[in-house]
């Protein structure tokens, strides 16, 4: 990537309940260990004082923002349950310095693999990737990107960008310009559980545009983020576009 991986320490814990702890990744930090000596969900560990955390879903390197870590096995059985039913209401913001084919709509198509790992859209739509999306003029050359995802595919939103003709700036993988950080940001989580409605918002705390005057109006005009006229998802009751758990 074109920007530094972020080192591990503390983790900003933004929702604490009796199950699960959602926590506002940092950008360039894997969910994963690789090669650091204490991996996210370790660290996370020691700051809370111990006891075993389980990843319910995953955010890519370059993504920041809300990631959902289970208290319990069978905590994470039941949150991973619906993301697999699509019962989870996923929004990201997203910046790019370029202009999209569309201003808003539906990206759909199916994932194939490329030679170099990474992923395009294809036309076919057997096992689509779907995702809902608005964009916004921010400043001269700045759009702002609200995306919804309507399943989980690895990469699907950074590709979806990409089919727009307007690639997340810092995500060189897909041809975005050069950047101090991938501008990807999984703003709000909601789902129900245990007879509630949990809505976790946390707006991006890093990234030089993330913090612009025009950038944070921006993301303020529109929310909550639920609220906007999503496109309706064709098919959205089918087993075509049920959930995994890989990433964006």
């Amino acid at each position: 990537m074109s920007f530094a991986s972020h080192p591990i320490g503390s983790l900003s814990i933004v929702a604490d309940h009796p199950d699960f702890v959602v926590i506002n990744k940092p950008s360039g930090l894997s969910v994963h260990r690789d090669q650091a000596e204490v991996g996210l969900v370790a660290q996370l560990e020691q700051q809370l004082g111990g006891g075993k955390l389980f990843l319910v879903h995953r955010l890519d390197r370059i993504t920041s923002g809300a990631l959902l870590l289970a208290r319990s096995a069978e905590a994470c059985a039941g949150l991973a349950a619906l993301f697999a039913a699509r019962q989870v209401d996923k929004f990201y913001v997203a910046l790019s310095d370029r202009a999209p084919a569309r201003k808003q709509g539906l990206i759909r198509g199916d994932m194939e693999r490329t030679r170099n790992g990474s992923w395009r859209l294809t036309r076919t739509l057997h096992k689509p990737a779907v995702t809902q999306f608005f964009s916004f003029g921010v400043e001269a050359g700045l759009r702002l990107f609200v995306l919804r995802p309507a399943t989980g595919r690895t990469h699907q939103l950074r590709v979806a960008m990409k089919s727009l003709g307007a690639p997340i700036l810092g995500d060189d993988r897909y041809g975005g310009s050069a950047a101090d950080r991938g501008y990807l940001h999984a703003a709000s989580l909601q789902f129900d559980w245990c007879g509630q409605r949990q809505r976790i918002t946390v707006l991006p705390t890093e990234g030089e545009l993330f913090q612009r005057d025009s950038v944070q109006q921006a993301m303020a005009g529109r929310m909550p983020f639920e609220a906007l006229p999503w496109p309706v998802v064709p098919g959205a009751g089918e087993a075509v576009l049920r959930e995994d758990t890989s990433g964006e």
